[in-house]
């Protein structure tokens, strides 16, 4: 009877496997025939989530009482992710510390109304509703118990309630001596803000469109005026409560068998329900982010300056550390300079298997799994992994290229990075990245060892 059970067992599997890659090939078959038909598929416009973002419960409550808004109009656009999602995470921050709603916004490419954009030649969504990247409380979900915050609200309910809200100036507060003066720490502009948005009797707050962020990319980039709030930040409910959207998470389950291949194959992950804990590190997995294309061109505009590395990379409990030279800046620096940016910011292969393999020894616990964070092209990552197994013994190597995800996921498909990266035991980033910077700022604010983030 046992022995039946198992064959009809058996047969159910191969039935399925069979079934899905006879779908697959009709899929793949179809959509060649429809490409030449019809042209490229448009990028997703997210009907859904919009959908979601419009009804969310406690909309019908704050329709009938008052209730204090922010919103910061001003997030940065064509710009990306990991740099808006510092200023979302900032004014958020600053919405919850006034006891106000935050009101979130798209995250937006182009503003000029359309549906889609240009970029480096393939078209992509022009907004990106915020839900499809982030979950938690910046969108609207709960805080915690006993927390008494008002709930986050979408831009669309905001100006509904709010149709002529007061208009703050970001120069209010931020003069040239305070975007400009190093001796001014973010600790100080944030209570300054504080003070003012709570001197403000109106429930309807917005920071000019027009006007400059609060924290620009430049005061993220500074350890010593960004890191003194770190001690607030840290134990913030921005923080502490921060998430990713149901995209992402599934995305997650669909790919696992890359990141914990013991742990399920692709279709158990497909199929799998059940939410991830996020506060979990994925044990044996290594996480390294590599960035490649244009970035380059990044790294020597980096050398030429003299830039030194993100604030949140730069934690002094940090084993990797950058001493940024001195002898350079003002656009001109020396040969010896810019090697040691290009190999810190841009490394070649063989480095950065070097550090891999100093990684890996070094790791109190075996890492098995290795995951590869990247943009690079897809012959390049397969020189990178046939480099990386040579004289190294990993259960399994992927890489941003293996992913399969939903047309929808394809373009929220960094934050799904980001998300591993928060999850692995170790990490291995960029010290100039944001997206590095946001993942460290994470992984931190968790209680990961300072020392399973490291760097090139």
């Amino acid at each position: 009877m046992a022995s039946y059970w198992l064959t009809r067992r058996g047969f159910r599997l191969l039935g399925i496997l069979l079934l899905s890659s006879i779908g697959l090939l009709i899929y793949i078959r179809w959509h060649d025939v429809l490409t030449k038909l019809l042209g490229p598929r448009l990028p997703p416009l997210y009907e859904k989530v919009r959908e979601q973002e419009k009804s969310l419960p406690h909309y019908g409550e704050y329709k009938r009482k008052t209730v204090k808004y922010f919103l910061a109009a001003n997030h940065y656009h064509s710009s990306g992710w990991g740099n808006v999602m510092q200023d979302y995470f900032m004014m958020s921050l600053l919405a919850h510390t006034t006891n106000r709603s935050f009101v979130f916004n798209d995250y937006v490419w182009n503003p000029d109304g359309s549906l889609y954009s240009d970029y480096n030649g393939k078209q992509i969504p022009s907004r990106i509703p915020l839900s499809a990247l982030l979950g938690g409380p910046i969108v609207g979900d709960p805080w915690a118990p006993g927390d008494q915050t008002p709930l986050s609200v979408s831009r669309e309910f905001f100006h509904k309630i709010c149709p002529n809200p007061t208009i703050l100036q970001t120069s209010d507060i931020n003069t040239d001596e305070v975007r400009f003066n190093d001796d001014i720490s973010a600790s100080h502009i944030f209570e300054k803000w504080v003070e003012k948005i709570n001197s403000t009797d109106d429930p309807c707050l917005m920071l000019d469109p027009s006007s400059s962020p609060i924290f620009e990319y430049w005061i993220f980039g500074n350890k010593k005026r960004m890191l003194s709030i770190w001690p607030y930040l840290s134990k913030s409910p921005a923080a502490t409560h921060w998430g990713w959207s149901p995209l992402v998470h599934d995305a997650f389950r669909r790919n696992r068998h890359l990141f914990e291949p013991t742990k399920s194959t692709f279709l158990e992950g497909l199929f799998d329900s059940q939410k991830e804990n996020m506060s979990l590190a994925v044990p044996g997995l290594l996480a390294i982010h590599v960035r490649r294309g244009d970035f380059k061109d990044h790294c020597v505009h980096l050398g030429k300056w003299s830039s030194d590395w993100n604030a949140f990379n730069s934690f002094p409990e940090f084993d990797d550390k950058f001493d940024r030279p001195t002898d350079g800046g003002w656009g001109e620096t020396s040969e010896a300079n810019m090697e040691l940016y290009i190999r810190r910011c841009y490394p070649s292969i063989e480095q950065i298997v070097d550090k891999v393999s100093q990684v890996q020894k070094a790791a109190a616990n075996p890492l098995r799994y290795l995951y590869i964070m990247t943009n690079g092209p897809t012959p390049w990552v397969q020189e990178l992994k046939s480099a990386l197994a040579q004289n190294m013994s990993w259960d399994h190597v992927g890489s941003s290229r293996d992913l399969k995800m939903t047309w929808e996921q394809k373009f929220v498909a960094q934050a799904l990075d980001m998300y591993v990266a928060q999850r692995a035991q170790v990490f291995i980033g960029n010290g100039w990245s944001s997206l590095t910077s946001n993942v460290v700022m994470l992984r931190m604010a968790q209680g990961f060892d300072p020392n399973t983030n490291r760097f090139w």
